[in-house]
């Protein structure tokens, strides 16, 4: 390991990470107007963050910084993938990693990886995902921090996962082992015409809360033990494209499918720059 890179990933071990997240959570809401145009500015300038796509384009507009961060887009700036079988992507962002599980272990960065079952707090869904399909994406502060269903998904069970907060660049993901498996994360669990599919929030460092269009606030957790609430008989449902939550500060989304339902389409690789609404992959018929 570089040493630049061990003074970037070291302190997180120490770090008090769900209180620096705590704060943020309040910062980022305050409704001061200097402070929160500086903020926004700053972080359009230093991101270059496209503002030429979004509802809003003023960032004096915004009530807070999170409203900034979570903000809309114009209708129809992202097409959504109209074949029936098409995947659409279900965020802007960078592929991480996409492929296939193998022996119940998922692909995180050379020399690491990390168990389905661990990923899924154990949960019996995992079966459903064994030898299967994954693709985890990162979503970086310039990108769109809403996130959309892949597919037309009846919602099953989501599970809040407690755990800690590491950062998920990409620095981080070549040297904490288990990352994706250590952090706090929802688990989205839908049933689709591929199958079983599940869409995990992933949180980290300063990711303040994790919403979703169902249930509101998820995070920040108001306990340490694993949660989750039964959707059968309620009647979620999503057409491919809908928004299904949103990242109040920015994150990773992992997808999982079944062995043998889908394929990825072969130009999405690992480092590809994607937009939400664009085929990510394709259901097997």
């Amino acid at each position: 390991m570089k040493f630049t890179d061990a003074l970037k990933i070291y302190p997180q071990h120490i770090l008090p990470q769900h209180a620096l997240s705590a704060i943020m959570h309040k910062v980022t809401r305050s409704k001061s107007t200097l402070f929160k145009n500086f903020i926004i500015q700053q972080i359009i300038k230093h991101y270059r963050v496209d503002m030429s796509d979004t509802l809003v384009t003023d960032y004096r507009d915004f009530q807070t910084f999170n409203h900034f961060f979570t903000r809309a887009l114009k209708p129809k700036a992202r097409p959504i993938c109209s074949h029936a079988n098409s995947i659409a992507c279900p965020v802007d962002g960078t592929v991480s990693q996409i492929g296939r599980i193998e022996n119940n272990l998922v692909f995180q960065a050379k020399g690491h990886d990390y168990s389905l079952q661990t990923l899924l707090g154990n949960d019996e869904s995992c079966k459903s995902f064994q030898e299967g399909f994954f693709a985890t994406l990162y979503l970086s502060p310039r990108d769109y921090h809403r996130i959309h269903s892949p597919l037309n998904a009846k919602l099953k069970k989501m599970i809040h996962i407690p755990g800690k907060l590491f950062s998920v660049n990409s620095i981080t993901t070549q040297h904490v082992p288990e990352l994706f498996a250590r952090n706090e994360r929802v688990v989205n669990l839908f049933e689709t015409d591929a199958g079983p599919m599940a869409v995990i929030l992933v949180g980290a460092i300063f990711v303040s809360s994790i919403e979703t269009t169902w249930a509101g606030t998820i995070t920040p957790p108001k306990g340490k033990n694993i949660q989750s609430w039964d959707y059968t008989n309620a009647s979620v449902e999503l057409n491919k494209g809908n928004e299904l939550g949103r990242f109040n500060m920015g994150s990773t989304a992992i997808l999982l499918f079944p062995k043998n339902a889908i394929e990825w389409e072969s130009n999405i690789k690992a480092e590809s720059k994607i937009q939400m609404g664009q085929c990510l992959g394709k259901i097997l018929e």
